[in-house]
């Protein structure tokens, strides 16, 4: 691939993706916000945001496949035309009926976008450069992740309400899809693959005995559990402290905005101090503390500075899952891993939604927010005992 190429593609991604995140974050604050309107309970509620990633926790290995045989392209213009039926599905229908059936296509959607651009990005590079190259991609998402809630806020604070701010977030995904349509050369190629290198019984394979993809899925779990509850419940807890639309949209953004500014650096983060293993350590323990206190938060300013922590653990970690997985998988293999990561990500975005509002109508905030951070803090440590057993696993590869 020429160096013109690997530019044109890379910001291609980047810019698709961006448009992207700006409306999934868009809906973290928008969807709890119609949802509380149309009266929904904490497990209801929880059900709501859980629906997003139901179909993508089911279909990821298989759309792993699909992106290895039609190439990057294709499939993330796809998404993005998937993302605006649902979005347009959300307006059109109203009710928890249309909330649901746009959010399952929305989370399918978004699945499919990302996974594309994970393909694409991997393919790039090795080694440092490769670190680089993620941490760069996913600061541009960060970017959409701190503008969307500030959007969706500002809208909702002026609008009074949701009003048409689905059929705004599918204009911005329709963007998306344009912007897709710039890539070229590789990301424009498929390749030919056996079945037994891409569905469900390859992956169990690559799981059983890659203890990179084990580390990669496990740092996965830790991260989205956190931005799981983090995303879904925060703006909650903060309407439940009373606090405007335009304030919860800003907090929100703040944990972006903090790991938008750590991603351009990790790799300085991870030479700093003293490599892959010790950077993995520190993001989770940072996830761990700051999503742990957030329910014993009772104003904005210690919100913010939690909020800065978990920001700085989960700028660290996706990146780090990422660039461990692509360097411990063949290329043929690489998509449909990249979508086992992902259909773990989904999984565990399905799961902890329902297990925190399960939680939250027993105990409350504080529990719930405690009893997340420990989970975060439990896989740390297992992780560490991995590193004890495999000292190899994090080296580079040049």
């Amino acid at each position: 691939m020429s160096a013109d190429e690997t530019k044109r593609n890379f910001v291609s991604v980047c810019v698709s993706l961006t448009f992207c995140f700006v409306v999934y974050s868009m809906l973290l604050v928008t969807v709890p916000v119609y949802g509380l309107e149309l009266g929904a309970s904490p497990l209801m509620l929880g059900v709501v945001l859980s629906s997003q990633y139901l179909l993508p926790f089911l279909l990821a290995i298989p759309l792993g496949g699909v992106v290895t045989r039609h190439g990057g392209r294709v499939t993330l213009v796809a998404g993005a035309l998937v993302m605006v039926v649902g979005l347009v599905l959300m307006q059109v229908v109203p009710g928890f009926y249309g909330l649901i059936a746009g959010q399952l296509l929305v989370g399918l959607a978004h699945l499919q976008m990302v996974l594309s651009a994970q393909t694409v990005i991997s393919s790039l590079a090795t080694g440092p450069r490769l670190e680089g190259y993620f941490g760069w991609y996913a600061t541009w998402l960060s970017g959409g992740q701190v503008i969307g809630p500030l959007i969706a806020g500002g809208w909702i604070e002026v609008a009074g309400g949701v009003g048409n701010l689905f059929l705004v977030m599918a204009a911005i995904a329709l963007a998306g899809g344009v912007t897709g349509l710039l890539l070229t050369g590789e990301a424009n190629r498929g390749e030919r693959v056996a079945r037994s290198q891409t569905g469900f019984r390859a992956q169990a394979r690559l799981m059983r005995e890659n203890t990179g993809v084990q580390v990669s899925v496990l740092i996965t779990i830790a991260g989205m559990f956190a931005l799981g509850v983090y995303g879904s419940y925060l703006p909650v807890y903060l309407d439940s402290l009373e606090m405007s639309a335009a304030v919860i949209g800003v907090l929100v953004s703040l944990r972006a905005g903090v790991s938008m500014l750590a991603r351009p650096f990790i790799p300085r983060i991870i030479a700093w101090v003293g490599g892959r293993e010790n950077a993995t350590y520190l993001s989770l323990g940072t996830l761990s503390l700051g999503l742990g206190c957030l329910g014993f938060a009772g104003n904005a300013p210690l919100v913010a500075l939690l909020s800065v922590l978990v920001g700085l653990g989960a700028g660290l970690c996706q990146p780090l899952s990422m660039v461990v997985l692509a360097e411990n998988v063949e290329k043929a293999q690489r998509a449909g891993a990249l979508g086992m990561r992902l259909m773990a990500n989904r999984a565990i975005h399905f799961l902890a939604p329902l297990l925190f509002g399960a939680i939250l109508e027993a105990g409350g905030f504080g529990v719930s927010f405690a009893l997340s951070g420990a989970v975060v803090a439990v896989i740390a440590g297992v992780l560490y005992r991995f590193g004890l057993s495999r000292p190899d696993l994090w080296k580079l590869r040049m």
